[in-house]
């Protein structure tokens, strides 16, 4: 058994804009974070990822960084990030930074100078390119719509953005940013932090040539970028020059990874990352169903979803580590996509996703508010909305391809960022308590009746659950580190597994319908009259059924 303390741990996601406003600006901050630090050491966590806390204009909420080095104003001073890390530190939290470097701001000193000549010194660190036949230098789209490519009247050429077009993807395939990205970490890791979160780094390795792809309903191609070429080699370099030198937590954001590129990217030798986020689960139905992307799609079946879920799960067993969520940032809700944000089962749901969840081998990482059971905002204005994928996306759809303003609200309800981006809900006064000024986007209307304060006094609460959850994950080697198995794969409602280690046994069982079900003899007989109900959501069971969106996990002996 490989043991290791990132194994262990469980990450909790702070979105600094929305967590804790300290000054009254209406944007939540440092300071703020430090303020609420007990409240974190009181859920049980270990680890604090930060969601991007540099320099940036903000054209992506952070993600577009024109300062490595330097805290974005509106949450602070480097003076506050450091206390704030000197405090998690007293308190046990390590800290785990966002390092987005695949790209950064066309604000960033490195970029105002490749701008200026085809011959300047930094003009290689982007990716620039002459058009053809009049148009973009090749069919690419930006994950942001409208093409990856911008046109610079400066020099006559383009640069590509796989994003916004304020965010110039960086060359890679120059050793000379690789040694200044290389440079700006360990000058972090220098200063104490505990680890990376490493933003879309699957796409840091563009195809060769960067050739055309097949264009999609918008006339755009995928520009086919994820688990380019050489990101193995590059990230093997980092690993060399950064990370062996620190005792480091890490992941990397890796969309369009498969299995196989996984094993690379988090191998148990050590050699890359710790783990990976993979996006297989969090995706849509059958791609049929889905014309206009993740904005049409819709939950797939729970028998599709248990096999992905399990196929990771085994797929890595011993080879590489997961990482298990079912939020973050650029999600909507976990309990209105996966579970019932209803005022009957918004509780009980919640609770039954986080045993799920939690009792998987990987490291689970908590989205802020997930642990009160947060929900979607369904704001019902354009105008409500701050993100800029969800606003391009909507004049893309409506004005390109005759989606209706109606089905495209729609759309936004169901699944925008920003239903994941509304402030912290931490007590019931004005605002929630996020802050004492106009927040910059709107709290959601239900706080009142789910916020923080209410919950961490209430011993049936969300909050109180995933506690449990979290210190019985601290406590019981064999959520960590036991074997998985999935039973009952065609059942339509259950989701159903053991976990393994020596002797030991837990067995998770999972109803995720608002209707009671039968739980298959075949599983029944497996559970012995004297396993021990290590937790459940509901406070009496029925035998051999399980009531809506209930969750049990038995733990026994053989």
């Amino acid at each position: 058994m490989n043991k290791a303390w990132w194994k262990e741990a469980v990450v909790y996601q702070i979105y600094p804009r929305s967590f804790m406003d300290s000054n009254g600006d209406g944007i939540g901050d440092l300071n703020g974070i430090t303020e609420k630090l007990e409240y974190l050491k009181e859920l049980g966590i270990d680890v604090i990822w930060l969601s991007p806390v540099y320099q940036s204009p903000n054209d992506d909420n952070g993600y577009d960084i024109s300062d490595y080095q330097a805290i974005m104003e509106e949450f602070g001073t480097m003076e506050d990030y450091d206390r704030m890390l000197a405090r998690a530190h007293e308190l046990g939290i390590k800290i785990m930074m966002d390092l987005v470097v695949n790209h950064t701001s066309d604000e960033h000193a490195w970029f105002v100078e490749s701008r200026k000549s085809v011959d300047n010194p930094y003009r290689d660190f982007y990716i620039w390119r002459k058009g053809k036949d009049g148009k973009e230098p090749n069919n690419w789209g930006s994950c942001f719509s409208g093409s990856a490519w911008k046109y610079d009247s400066q020099t006559d050429m383009y640069f590509l953005h796989l994003f916004s077009k304020k965010q110039p993807d960086l060359n890679w395939d120059n050793p000379k940013v690789r040694d200044r990205v290389f440079d700006m970490m360990n000058w972090w890791c220098e200063k104490g932090i505990d680890g990376f979160r490493m933003d879309v780094i699957s796409l840091i390795s563009k195809p060769e040539g960067l050739p055309d792809g097949i264009p999609g309903e918008t006339g755009y191609a995928d520009s086919g970028c994820a688990n380019g070429p050489h990101v193995h080699e590059y990230l093997k370099e980092m690993n060399r020059k950064v990370l062996s030198h620190y005792d480091l937590i890490t992941v990397g954001e890796a969309s369009g990874v498969t299995l196989e590129e996984a094993k690379k990217y988090a191998s148990a030798d050590g050699s890359e990352l710790n783990m990976v986020f993979q996006f297989e689960h969090m995706g849509s139905g059958p791609e049929a169903d889905n014309r206009y992307g993740k904005w049409d799609s819709h939950k797939m079946p729970l028998p599709v979803w248990k096999k992905i879920l399990s196929r990771w799960q085994t797929g890595l067993e011993g080879k590489a580590w997961n990482s298990l969520f079912l939020s973050n940032h650029d999600q909507p809700r976990s309990v209105s996509w996966f579970g019932n944000d209803s005022e009957q089962y918004r509780e009980i749901s919640a609770k039954m996703l986080g045993t799920c969840l939690h009792m998987m081998q990987g490291t689970p990482y908590v989205y802020q508010g997930e642990e009160l059971g947060m929900c979607n905002a369904y704001f019902d204005q354009l105008d409500d909305y701050r993100d800029i994928e969800s606003l391009n996306a909507y004049k893309e759809l409506t004005e390109t391809c005759g989606v209706s303003h109606e089905e495209m609200m729609g759309y936004l309800k169901r699944i925008s960022r920003d239903n994941a981006r509304t402030p912290m809900q931490w007590d019931d006064s004005a605002n929630a308590g996020f802050t004492t000024g106009t927040p910059w986007i709107k709290v959601n209307s239900n706080y009142p009746k789910v916020n923080a304060k209410q919950e961490i006094s209430d011993p049936d609460s969300v909050f109180s659950y995933y506690k449990k959850l979290i210190r019985l994950r601290h406590e019981n080697e064999i959520i960590v580190y036991g074997d998985y198995k999935l039973l009952a794969p065609e059942d339509e409602a259950l989701f159903i597994y053991t976990r393994m280690l020596g002797t030991q046994r837990l067995m998770v069982l999972c109803n995720f319908t608002g209707k009671e079900v039968s739980i298959p003899q075949e599983v029944t007989e497996q559970i012995p009259a004297d396993a021990k109900l290590l937790i459940g959501n509901y406070s009496k069971q029925k035998e051999e059924m399980l009531q809506a969106y209930e969750a049990r996990v038995y733990a026994y002996h053989l």
